[in-house]
This record gives C-alpha cells, sequence and structure tokens, in this order.
C-alpha cells in the first residue's frame, strides 16, 4: 500500500505491517488494563490501536531520518518500506565513502532519541495515569528501544552500519567492514534466539510471545546479514562483468497486437508494447504469452505485459558507468527484465535477469 510520498521519497505499507499492528495491540491490552483498570473496553482497544499507529509513525520517522541525510549527501532514495518488524530505507545506490556510510546511519537513531525526549518530557508535564500520560510513556520507551536495538553492533541495524563504516575508513577495505559487521549480525540472531529459550525456561510473563519475537528478530537480521554479505560479493564483479553487452535488441510493437504475432517476434529480443498515445504499457513476458496464445491467440499482448515501472528502468550509461549500481539494482528489483534507455531518452534494448545471473556464474568459475 502506497501511504505517501515524504521528502520526494515513496512510503509504502508492507501487508505485514498489519500483523505486526495486531501484534502490538494484543500485547499491550493487558498494560492498559493494569494502569488504566477504569477505563471502558472500547477505549482501551482504541489506545492500543493509537499506540501501534504511533510505533508505524516513529519508524517513519526513523528512516525519514536516514533520507534527508542520504538525499543531501546526493544519493537517490528509492523507497521507504514498513513491515512487520520496522521498516527500512532503500537507496537507489551505496554510499561511496565511509563518511557518508557512517552519517546515513547514525541519523535513524538520532531521530529516535529526539522522539523520545519529546514523549518523555511530555509525560513529565502531563497529569500520571491518564490516556495520553499512558501514550507518551509508551512512546518514550518504544523509540528509546528502537534506538539502543538499532545501534547494536551487527548487520543490517544501524550500528553495524556504523562499524562497516569505522572499519571501512580505517584499514580502506570496505569488504573487511562488511565481513565483520555481518558477523556481529550473526551473532545477535543467535542471542536473540537464546533470550527468547531463557524467557521460556524461566516462565517469563508472556514467555511464549517473547520467544516468538525474538525468533522474528533473529530470523530478520540473520537474512539481512546475509543479504549484506550477498551484495558485498557481487561488488567486486562489476569490474569485469559485461553487464552492457548483455543487453537484448528491442523491438516496439503497439499493446494491442494479437499476442501470437508479439511472442513470434519475441524470439532474441525484448518487445516492449506502447499505448496509441505512445505509454509503455509493458514489456512482453513471453511465458506468459505463450500460454494466453495457447487459447488465444489474437488476445491483445498487453495481456501478457511485465509493467515497466522505476524498480525496471535502466539507464545505458549507468550499466557503462557506474555496473555495481546497476548489478544491485537489478538484484534488489522484483521484476526480471528491465527496460534500457539509451542516451538520447529513447528504449534502447531489455536486460533479463537470468543473463545476468548466468554472467555472474561464469565470472565465479574463472
Amino acid at each position: 500500500m502506497r501511504l505517501a510520498r515524504v521528502l520526494g521519497v515513496p512510503v509504502v505499507l508492507a501487508p505485514s505491517w498489519w500483523l505486526g499492528a495486531l501484534v502490538i495491540m494484543v500485547a499491550y491490552l493487558p498494560v492498559v488494563d493494569t494502569v488504566l483498570p477504569d477505563i471502558p473496553d472500547l477505549m482501551a482497544i482504541g489506545l492500543t490501536l493509537t499506540l501501534a499507529v504511533l510505533l508505524g509513525a516513529s519508524v517513519l520517522a526513523h528512516e525519514l531520518g536516514h533520507c534527508a541525510v542520504a538525499i543531501r549527501l546526493g544519493l537517490p532514495v528509492r523507497r521507504v518500506r514498513l513491515f512487520l518488524l520496522g521498516g527500512v530505507s532503500e537507496l537507489g545506490r551505496p554510499p561511496l565513502r565511509p563518511r557518508d556510510e557512517g552519517l546515513i546511519a547514525v541519523a535513524g537513531p538520532v531521530v529516535s532519541v529526539a522522539v523520545a525526549a519529546v514523549a518523555g518530557s511530555a509525560a513529565l508535564l502531563l497529569e500520571t495515569r491518564t490516556p495520553l500520560w499512558l501514550l507518551a510513556v509508551e512512546l518514550a520507551f518504544i523509540n528509546a528501544a528502537v534506538a539502543v536495538f538499532n545501534l547494536l553492533p551487527g548487520l543490517p541495524l544501524d550500528g553495524g552500519r556504523m562499524l562497516r563504516a569505522a572499519v571501512w575508513s580505517i584499514t580502506g577495505r570496505r569488504g573487511l567492514g562488511t565481513r565483520g559487521a555481518a558477523i556481529g549480525g550473526i551473532v545477535l540472531a543467535i542471542a536473540l534466539v537464546a533470550w527468547g529459550l531463557y524467557s521460556l525456561s524461566v516462565s517469563a510473563p508472556a514467555a511464549w510471545l517473547r520467544f516468538g519475537v525474538a525468533v522474528l528478530m533473529a530470523w530478520f537480521v540473520l537474512a539481512g546479514a546475509l543479504a549484506e554479505l550477498g551484495r558485498e560479493q557481487r561488488r567486486g564483479m562489476p569490474a569485469t562483468l559485461p553487464l552492457i553487452g548483455l543487453v537484448q535488441p528491442l523491438l516496439q510493437l503497439p499493446a494491442e497486437s494479437p499476442v501470437a504475432d508479439a511472442l513470434f517476434a519475441a524470439a532474441g529480443r525484448g518487445v516492449l508494447l506502447v499505448r496509441p498515445d505512445g505509454v509503455a504499457a509493458g514489456l512482453l513476458d513471453p511465458a506468459a504469452a505463450a500460454e494466453l496464445a495457447g487459447h488465444a491467440p489474437l488476445a491483445p499482448a498487453v495481456r501478457a505485459a511485465q509493467p515497466v515501472g522505476p524498480d525496471t528502468v535502466l539507464l545505458d550509461s549507468e550499466l557503462r558507468g557506474d555496473p555495481a549500481a546497476a548489478l544491485e539494482r537489478v538484484h534488489a528489483s522484483p521484476g526480471w527484465q528491465f527496460l534500457v534507455i539509451g542516451e538520447d531518452g529513447r528504449p534502447a534494448g531489455v536486460l533479463r535477469r537470468a543473463d545476468v545471473y548466468t554472467a555472474m556464474g561464469e565470472h565465479r568459475r574463472r
């Protein structure tokens, strides 16, 4: 779900966020009943829902801190995504200097600390044991916890990125920093699972909830650490990986062309389907086109098209001048084929993910 654009950056809400909001409501309902025992049930539910929304807003503020610094440093930001376990700012390309990496990483916790301070100050001024006081206290606690957790020295957390920046700055080797911070992330994941098991062993309050949250967080940290290691490995390859040589020629056809004809024309090249007003309708998906042509060969080819969006467009100059960033975008995008735009601003070809990964495999075997 696309929420808005903030600082020019799209903010999207993943479906898993709703599950996280439900868990927060269930977990905090006993807290509300304990602190405010005389509050009506409907108001108690409304307070937990408000708290879930405030937590989402706090995570968004944290991520926008990263975005503001990245934009200030000239780095493009593709989007901010909020999901079950927090949020992530997706940069268009990684920082090229350790200083930039460190500044972007520290910005998020700084924002969280500032929000915690403001909420804590408000709690001190409000009458105790009132709904507004409870929201202020919980908002301060949550933002402080977000800041502290993110400062732990393991990827993909901000503390891990700061550790990588420090090692990178001292040694001049970004890869060494990534490996060290990834190891920190793996250790952190193990510690989270251990904490969850300990909670079960001592029958701590809400032990199973703690264990479930610990396992989810451990999975998030471990997956992020391994993903960072994979990205670092790919960064060492583009110097000899001829991405521009993998681009297939492009044929433009009307979007309403019969799918059987478009499929025949797609042999060995990409097909861009164009509407009568000149707007691109999408890239032909050969597999979907073959299935459609099997029972409706005269159906419009646009029914078997992959939409063209910001995530599936690459510049010819990007492939030639910054193949590392192009390779990272190919890996991060959900699309499997990418429209390549030439220096004249016109569609020039198609790059397919499978061809890139095949070339990467051949590169590793050399």
